[in-house]
């Protein structure tokens, strides 16, 4: 049976060393004072800028973030006397900072960074301005620190939409990802699919960093995806859309028939539509997994089949129920008459 209750995991903290070799080039990060506080814990996905606090009010100052000191900071400092810099710097280093992020390629003045390396806070230049920093280390902070779950399946990027196939060990999942794979859609990851929640209500699915984009096909082994298919036959990440359960069939079991009841699923609190796809030797599930992605784009776009159909069928119902039963409610034809069309 497939585990339904996943395990949240999240990241309590990274160190600066990583926040730096991760981000260096992204953000255009220069380190001012070698490796210095590379060590140091950044236990929030928060950053802050330190006006009030170098003014000396320290009150409120949240000093377990990335400090960033950006147009505004610098200037301040450089309208004090070099006593008065002194002492504003000294007045947020009696806290323990993680980082200092300085924008805009400014320079601390005088002999400042002695001040920072002696309390071992690393400093960092770039020459991005203050907004855009904000935003890029924000973005990757909560990437960082975004609850994760691990799930035993298979992600596929079919016709745009993640179908993420889950059910018991050996039901086929990896033969049915394989399939598709050879019908031009694309893998994401087998077997070990790490979901990580981003912003309130979307799930990004992407492989590990050992199985990567290699498949196991029992009674095969283990198959390279990449280097079989090509470059188009993978994707790192895909945004996780709709799961599809693969059931053993039972022939006492109900399965929906109309598609009107939608069933979800909650991943990391993340309700997902959820499709249970009974099985047996013969059934053609590729082509049933290319059409739950085409129905879940025509949902997307605003129609629902079943829900059409009902509605047709409603409408029928209704003008017929005042004159006959709806046992002899006749089938008729789309077209009454096909003029000349013997095809």
């Amino acid at each position: 049976m497939f585990n339904k209750e996943f395990k949240e995991i999240q990241k309590t903290h990274i160190t600066v060393g990583f926040f730096y070799e991760s981000g260096k080039e992204l953000f255009k990060l220069k380190s001012l004072n070698g490796e210095v506080g590379f060590d140091r814990k950044i236990t929030d996905k928060n950053i802050h800028r330190p006006g009030l606090a170098l003014a000396g009010y320290v009150e409120l100052f949240t000093y377990n973030r990335i400090q960033v000191f950006g147009n505004t900071e610098i200037k301040y400092l450089q309208s004090l006397s070099p006593e008065e810099r002194i002492k504003s710097i000294k007045n947020i280093l009696q806290f323990e900072i993680p980082c200092v992020v300085i924008t805009n390629d400014n320079l601390l003045p005088d002999n400042l960074l002695d001040l920072f390396t002696e309390k071992q806070v690393a400093v960092f230049q770039t020459p991005l301005e203050t907004t855009k920093l904000v935003y890029f280390i924000s973005d990757f902070l909560d990437d960082q620190f975004a609850p994760q779950t691990v799930v035993h399946g298979d992600l596929v990027d079919v016709y745009g939409i993640g179908l993420l196939f889950v059910g018991r060990s050996g039901i086929g999942k990896s033969e049915i990802a394989l399939d598709l794979v050879e019908r031009g859609h694309r893998l994401v990851a087998d077997d070990v699919v790490l979901i990580t929640k981003k912003g309130e209500n979307i799930l990004i699915g992407t492989c590990n960093s050992v199985t990567k984009h290699f498949m196991e096909i029992r009674g095969l082994g283990i198959i390279d995806v990449k280097n079989m298919f090509g470059i188009r036959a993978i994707r790192y990440q895909k945004r996780v859309e709709v799961v599809v359960e693969l059931l053993d069939w039972d022939p006492k079991e109900e399965y929906t028939r109309t598609g009107l009841d939608e069933e979800h699923i909650s991943i990391l609190g993340v309700e997902i539509p959820l499709i249970k796809l009974p099985i047996f030797p013969g059934k053609n599930i590729t082509v049933i997994a290319e059409v739950i992605a085409l129905n879940h784009l025509l949902k997307h776009y605003g129609y629902d089949s079943a829900k059409e159909f009902n509605k047709n069928l409603e409408t029928i119902l209704r003008q017929k129920a005042s004159t006959i039963k709806t046992a002899d409610i006749p089938i008729e034809r789309i077209t009454r008459y096909f003029e000349h069309d013997f095809e």
